[in-house]
């Protein structure tokens, strides 16, 4: 880097040279030719000659230049500097997706790029810094880098206006003896959001297992104990603990579905799926459920093969897990209906499998959250109808792997309809 940086300057200071010997060539071969005729009439030293033509030379490097000339000299200089000499601070710290606050060494903002002023608002020149960020640890971290304590100090920064944002800041000086310093703050706001749901779900699914693993742990005391020799009381409490064994392995098999899903989020182009022989298969497979929930399964599809690229399995579970809600939920309707057809939306040419009941529906406040993992609008009913929480979580899994989506329409005492969208390719 150095050798390239000496190798510049020496080209540079070359052509300068010659750009001034250049522009005074007339006066030189002049004073050249007016030498050599004293020369040849009759003033032979040629040590003097040779010294008169030198400085000649020399008052022509060091002559001063007319305009036209440092025009021209300015012009060329602008061609020789490297793209990192045109560079400036301003064109650097817009090219930065993050946030970059540049200041003096009096806590003067120089300068804010445009990421800057969008997340904390105007942010003029020679605004004290101090001033715009009145948090402890932004007034420690400043006051750190002033005072030259190291090199590369950080610390969290939480902006809650207009939303709630966390920042990772780093502050540091800008090169040697420049008397400017930097503040670039990271956007941690997402990852923070996932650690915050990565230890909700566990917390969830630690307390969905530690429910039943409780209630099957009390009747193995209890069948140990008191009711050893109680055949009815055996037989009722085997059933409870054989009920909740069968909750743990529907909810494990749920969150393994839901581990595999997220472990692949992209589908790669596969077979095409027949989605009407899909859905009847799904309503046939549960035609036992609806049959015990006093549920009837209506059909009302459009004429015509609807195939799509996809995942049939995939497809399947999610078609089963709406009906299976929908028989279980939407049971005091007395009716289901499953409908199919083609429609186009936002520009593009779709197909919707809707799952329509006729139950108590659901509040509207609840319809934004229902595809959140274990979120129930009522945990007891859920539990009662050995629902997991989970199934409508893995239904929004499986549609975002087929670039497909889920809408909700639901209106209390009316019932509810979810309808699955994926494209036509």
């Amino acid at each position: 880097m150095a050798e390239t940086s000496t190798h510049t300057r020496a080209k540079r200071t070359a052509k300068l040279s010659a750009g001034r010997l250049y522009q005074n060539r007339w006066m030189l071969a002049a004073g050249v030719i007016a030498v050599l005729a004293m020369h040849v009439a009759g003033y032979r030293s040629v040590p003097f000659t040779a010294m008169v033509i030198g400085a000649l030379a020399l008052f022509a490097l060091v002559a001063p230049r007319t305009p036209a000339a440092r025009r021209l000299a300015d012009e060329a200089a602008r061609t020789e500097r490297s793209p990192l000499d045109r560079l400036s601070g301003e064109k650097l710290a817009a090219a930065v997706a993050d946030p970059l606050i540049i200041f003096d060494r009096d806590g003067m903002v120089v300068h804010a790029n445009e990421a800057a002023q969008s997340a904390f608002g105007a942010i003029p020149p020679d605004l004290p810094l101090l001033l715009k960020f009145r948090a402890p640890e932004m007034q420690s971290l400043i006051e750190a880098v002033l005072g030259g304590e190291g090199n590369g100090h950080a610390t969290d920064y939480v902006e809650r206006v207009p939303f709630e944002r966390v920042y990772r800041v780093t502050g540091s000086a800008v090169g040697r003896g420049t008397g400017l310093f930097v503040l670039a703050f990271r956007d941690q706001s997402e990852a923070r959001r996932i650690d915050r749901m990565r230890a909700d779900f566990i917390a969830n699914a630690s307390h969905e297992l530690r429910t039943p693993l409780a209630s099957i742990a009390g009747f193995v005391e209890t069948l140990r104990g008191p009711a050893r020799n109680d055949p009815n009381a055996r037989d009722q409490f085997l059933q409870i603990m054989q009920n909740q064994t069968g909750r743990m392995a529907r909810l494990i098999d749920d969150l393994l579905s839901l581990s595999r899903l997220e472990m692949k989020p992209y589908l790669k182009p596969g077979a095409r799926v027949d989605l009407r022989q899909t859905v009847e298969a799904v309503i046939a497979s549960l035609a036992p459920l609806a049959a015990e929930t006093g549920v009837v399964v209506e059909r009302d599809f459009a004429e015509g093969p609807f195939e799509v690229h996809g995942d049939r399995d995939e497809l399947f579970q999610v078609v089963q897990n709406l009906l299976e809600n929908a028989c279980k939920y939407g049971q005091s309707g007395g009716r289901v209906i499953v409908s199919m057809r083609r429609t186009v939306g936002e520009g593009e040419p779709e197909v919707e499998v809707s799952v329509r009941d006729f139950g108590p529906g659901i509040p509207a406040e609840h319809i934004p959250r229902v595809t959140e993992r274990f979120y129930r609008v009522d945990v007891e009913t859920s539990r009662a109808h050995k629902g997991t929480g989970l199934g409508l979580s893995i239904v929004k899994h499986i549609l975002s792997r087929h670039n497909g989506r889920l809408s909700i329409k639901s209106e209390l005492g009316q019932g509810s309809a979810f309808t699955v969208h994926l494209p036509l390719r």
